[in-house]
């Protein structure tokens, strides 16, 4: 199906071919014209899967129609989780929107910077992509209004309910209008996320985008048992014994990911850390610096990790493992693509042993052990 039978205007049709765009994902065939007739809409589709355009175009289609009034009032809202997400989505808004002849204007608002410019450039916004907390702080100093706002898109909704904005998305729901489009989309259907789905959405369309597991059978998995104290040796030696001149490591805190990045660099390896903490623009900066090949470990939380989007990787390190298994495929998900093979490893401690069954049980693929114990690591 082409995308001249989605309903789009004739302005998006055009900067679609003038960008190269041939066909729709599967999820932009089903949701666009759900979206076009203002039905309510529930996506259970895995990251890359083309979600975001899913519900971008059929939005500029809509408010391309109508004259953009000189206000604050926001016509959709599209809540992320993190500041990460939320600039690519805006920047998949800026691509499509930047060539119509009728002006859409979108902006991103995010906390990690000062939050004044983001005040001022709020007039005239009539799609506002923004995270949480930074939303209700704009809301509090009055730099916007939701009186007006007919759409609202939860993107990553499984993240942004199970990551402790419980409280803030009550919050902004309730000052929303009753009446309005609600766009959900999810990686995953947790507890949560139904809950919020059967409270949210009215008679929605359901479209389920199914992961395609192909890709972890590219990845050369291998799992060191190791003791906690020899994680960090463990990992020098891997990176120095095996040259790794490009590896993502994953920890699962803020405090483990700055902890490891400072042994790394003490011990002469490039190594930054990048999670929620840092400011804006050092994320920006560290990921950058790393896709270009300027840092060679770029160490990152399961948070950040949505935002870190890299054609070809060849090391991905579990220096902890993840709580999901789920989570473990798309950590390790980060190498091995486009038919390119690529490395995973995870450093299992005997206390992680159960947990590493059932990820394994989960993923449909035993991994194989090597034991470091006796071992001497180099470097």
């Amino acid at each position: 199906m082409p995308f001249s039978s989605l309903g789009l205007s004739a302005a998006l049709r055009q900067t679609l071919a003038d960008l190269k765009f041939e066909r729709p994902f599967p999820i932009q065939e089903q949701a666009i014209p759900a979206v076009l007739l203002g039905k309510d809409l529930f996506g259970i589709a895995p990251t890359g899967s083309g979600k975001t355009a899913s519900y971008v175009l059929p939005l500029l289609t809509k408010l391309g129609k109508e004259p953009q009034e000189r206000n604050r009032n926001i016509r959709a809202l599209i809540v992320v989780p993190t500041r990460e997400l939320a600039m690519q989505v805006q920047q998949v808004i800026y691509s499509f929107s930047n060539r119509l002849p009728e002006k859409v204007s979108s902006m991103a608002v995010y906390g990690g910077v000062s939050i004044n410019p983001q005040m001022k450039a709020l007039m005239g916004t009539s799609i506002l992509v923004a995270t949480p907390g930074r939303l209700l702080e704009l809301i509090d100093n009055n730099a916007l209004q939701l009186g007006k706002c007919d759409t609202l898109v939860l993107d990553e909704a499984d993240k942004l309910l199970n990551l402790g904005f419980h409280d803030e998305m009550q919050r902004i729901i309730g000052l929303l209008p009753k009446k309005r489009q609600n766009l959900l989309f999810s990686a995953t259907l947790t507890d949560d996320v139904s809950a919020i789905t059967q409270l949210l959405l009215n008679d929605p369309v359901v479209i389920k985008i199914v992961q395609e597991e192909e890709t972890v059978d590219l990845i050369e998995q291998t799992a060191f048992r190791v003791s906690e104290e020899r994680k960090g040796p463990l990992l020098r030696h891997l990176i120095k014994s095996r040259d790794m001149q490009q590896v993502l490591v994953f920890t699962s805190s803020v405090f483990k990911a700055d902890t490891v990045t400072a042994k790394l660099q003490k011990n002469g390896i490039n190594a930054v850390a990048i999670h929620s903490k840092k400011s804006q623009e050092a994320r920006r900066k560290a990921l950058d610096n790393f896709k270009a090949g300027r840092t060679r470990v770029l160490v990152a939380t399961d948070l950040i990790s949505r935002g870190i989007d890299i054609h070809v990787l060849p090391f991905v390190i579990n220096y902890e493992l993840p709580r999901s298994p789920k989570e473990y495929v798309h950590r390790i998900g980060r190498t091995g693509r486009a038919d390119a093979t690529g490395e995973a490893f995870a450093f299992v401690t005997p206390e992680d042993e159960h947990h590493f069954k059932i990820i394994q049980k989960k993923m449909g693929k035993q991994v194989p052990y090597t034991e470091t114990e006796g071992m001497t690591f180099v470097g």
